[in-house]
């Protein structure tokens, strides 16, 4: 259906005027200007003619067929207007006006009207709040920005003026361009994931480049996103990234999910390359619209001077990117072009070699990209503007080096960027490069940016794998009696499960957890805890584990439904173990509980063995608003709410998506031991990550789950504490 839509044949100006001022008069301008191959109908119930074509009184009115409207009314007159495109099998309909939810709660009853029109009719909507969209490959131009740019990038941008921004740049740089622009607006019908199946399809988009400042179902358009990287790269700018997310009252893992945190995690597993700085947002597209990936992460440096060498030098390493040993080889070639003085370590500087004949930087490049472990080249300094610092004359040598560049682009797969302190000059030779395809920029800091995004994307397409694909089997993993844990708490009205039952569900799933009993009365607390402490005794001996330090003791916790954060009820006693300690415990939590919120239901209070110190973690799931399940992992205990060392990925993750969750923490270096610790049970970590993926995969039920602290062993760990909050 899309396809009609941004391919359409026929368009019909809803709202077309004489008034030049009105995007109703604007519009048929540009599609006439721009020579639209298919056809074109104003419509207006009080006009006869505009711009030399028929008007027609109403959409009924037209004879042929319409594949697209363009509504230019106001807001009120959509949802009729929508129903009179339906009776004419109108394929979609561009809504240009503001004002729906945009501006509040009416606002927002008045695009559900639209929605519902468009439903009942079959009508797909651009919009509304939008700027307009354009298809460059039959001219069919709907938002009045004139002379933009054919090339082979798709643009989705829900802001007409950093449509315009790109656009215009593109334009200026006089090279690159697009195949369509789509102004997203409010995403009311057609959402992300579908263009950018569209866009997948279409043979002449090479990049989609995309600006976006909020997505209405953010896991489809990850899961489209996964099987369109792999083809084409993707190319994302998010505003808001400051903004926090909505703070979950339940637990630690709400209160810490940021917006940037969840998505950036999510992009780059997507394969999307995400942009931070708007000024290079169209030089990357650009880059990867055009330019073979580079896949074993290394880039080699030519310069005609040391400063901008070092200086691409250190943004390429603080990018993470290999500039590696040139081979012995290719040093000796080069020593054989250039003077006495040239440094032939990676960055290569020519030392004034190419003052009087600048094709000996072709020489040099050739040499260069010939050795293996060179993945690109990036030229820097002053070529393109040799024939206009020194003498013309010096001109022919730098198109003669630029027609070579172009082609051993071609021959080696291997790519070549250019920083040229000339680049805003009328030079031919940085002409000719662009009309190779290489990327020309004045600015160094853009260029390395460049490189540094071809590299990650070469990376994501040598590692990609299909197992992640944001896709879940729901319930697969189910087990009946955790199906029973939930419906119990449901019955009983409750939303949160209780620690013992949060404990229970995770044990059925595999995790290493010790659930205790729920004592009612300090006897019962007594008799459960003696059982507990011979028990640990009894292991410890049989391991040969016992000491001071090995102590069997228990801990004591409230147990009620309506206090969530034990803690701030004094509802917690740790490390006991005589009689007294553990009847007075049991005494004091209670009367804690009761003065904390004396209509609380209290059940009792939990005992449960005492765990060895150890490496203290935090792992929790929340629903995400634009992505659904996502899971966080980092420091636990009270160093969660210090350190806030945690990593957000979307779910599901599979063993290698864990292994990196693991890497992606400042404090990951404390699993492979510090100071002589030998380290920690990674393994076991990963595996209970995993179950925590397929804990959510299994109970669709759960709203967010902390398992904080785990304490992690140089062999095991131990799930101390956890809590499950159920959907309202």
């Amino acid at each position: 259906m899309l396809d009609k839509v941004l391919n359409a044949k026929s368009v019909a100006i809803i709202g077309a005027s004489k008034n030049k001022t009105k995007r109703g008069y604007q519009a048929i301008k540009t599609l006439l200007a721009d020579g639209f191959e298919g056809q074109i109908y104003p419509v207006n119930p009080k006009e006869d003619m505009i711009l030399g074509l028929r008007c027609y009184k109403d959409i009924s009115d037209i004879e042929g067929p319409v594949d697209l409207a363009l509504i230019t009314t106001p807001a009120r007159t959509i949802p009729d207007l929508l129903r009179k495109c339906g009776e004419k099998n109108v394929a979609g309909a561009v809504i240009i006006a503001g004002g729906f939810r945009e501006l509040g709660a009416k606002g927002k009853q008045l695009e559900q009207q639209v929605v519902m029109a468009a439903k009942e009719t079959g009508v797909r909507l651009i919009g509304p709040n939008t700027s307009g969209m354009i298809n460059l490959k039959t001219n069919m131009n709907l938002v009045g920005i004139q002379n933009a740019p054919k090339g082979h990038i798709a643009l989705l941008c829900q802001s007409g003026n950093m449509a315009l921004t790109l656009i215009t740049e593109a334009t200026i740089r006089k090279h690159g361009g697009f195949t369509y622009y789509v102004g997203v607006g409010n995403e009311s019908d057609i959402k992300f994931h579908e263009y950018l199946e569209f866009f997948r399809n279409d043979t002449d988009t090479k990049a989609i480049l995309m600006y976006v400042e909020g997505m209405s179902e953010g896991r489809k358009f990850l899961q489209e996103a996964h099987k369109t990287s792999i083809e084409k790269p993707i190319i994302l700018l998010k505003s808001g990234r400051s903004a926090k997310g909505k703070k979950s009252a339940g637990s630690h893992t709400g209160s810490l999910a940021g917006m940037s945190e969840v998505a950036n995690r999510a992009y780059g597993r997507a394969g999307i390359i995400v942009i931070e700085n708007s000024d290079e947002l169209f030089p990357v597209a650009e880059t990867l619209s055009s330019q073979p990936s580079i896949k074993n992460n290394s880039i080699a440096i030519l310069a005609d001077g040391g400063g901008h060498a070092t200086i691409a030098a250190d943004l390429l390493t603080d990018y993470g990117i290999n500039l590696p040993e040139l081979s012995d080889k290719t040093k000796e070639n080069l020593r054989k072009i250039l003077p006495e003085a040239a440094s032939l370590v990676n960055p290569v500087d020519v030392a004034g070699g190419t003052d009087s004949d600048p094709s000996l930087f072709a020489d040099c490049a050739k040499i260069i990209l010939q050795d293996p472990s060179v993945g690109g080249l990036l030229v820097v300094g002053l070529f393109g503007g040799y024939g206009i610092r020194f003498d013309e004359s010096l001109a022919i040598g730098e198109e003669a080096a630029a027609h070579r560049f172009g082609a051993m682009v071609k021959k080696r797969s291997k790519p070549i960027f250019v920083h040229s302190l000339y680049s805003s000059y009328e030079s031919r030779a940085l002409d000719l490069l662009r009309h190779y395809d290489i990327p020309v920029h004045d600015s160094l800091d853009i260029s390395c940016k460049c490189v540094a995004s071809l590299c990650k994307y070469g990376n994501y397409l040598k590692s990609y794998h299909a197992k992640t694909n944001f896709v879940f089997n729901w319930r697969a993993n189910a087990r009946k009696e955790g199906v029973q844990i939930i419906e119990k708490a449901r019955k009983e009205g409750r939303h949160v499960l209780l620690e013992h039952e949060a404990k229970q569900l995770i044990k059925l799933h595999g995790a290493p957890t010790s659930v205790g009993q729920v004592a009612r009365t300090s006897d019962e607390a007594w008799e459960i805890a003696q059982k507990i402490i011979e028990n640990s005794e009894r292991k410890a001996s049989s391991e040969r584990k016992v000491s001071s330090e090995h102590k069997a003791s228990v801990v004591l916790k409230i147990v009620s439904p309506d206090i969530l954060h034990k803690s701030d009820a004094c509802g917690v006693k740790l490390n006991l173990s005589s009689e007294k300690e553990i009847r007075e415990g049991f005494q004091q939590i209670i009367k804690s509980a009761n003065a904390y919120n004396p209509e609380a239901d209290i059940r009792g209070v939990l005992v449960a063995p005492m765990a060895q110190k150890g490496l203290e973690i935090i792992i929790g799931t929340k629903i995400d608003e634009q992505f659904g399940p996502v899971i966080m992992y980092g420091l636990g205990g009270i160093m969660v709410e210090i350190m806030k060392d945690v990593t957000f990925w979307v779910l599901p993750v599979n063993p290698t998506s864990c292994k990196k969750m693991l890497e992606d923490t400042r404090s990951s270096i404390l699993l492979d031991g510090v100071r002589g610790h030998k380290g920690y049970d990674k393994k076991t970590l990963r595996k209970l990550i995993s179950m925590c993926s397929e804990l959510i995969e299994s109970y669709p039920e759960i709203e967010e789950m902390d398992l904080n602290p785990v304490i992690l062993y140089e062999q095991g760990l131990d799930v101390v504490d956890a809590r499950i909050i159920l959907k309202k």
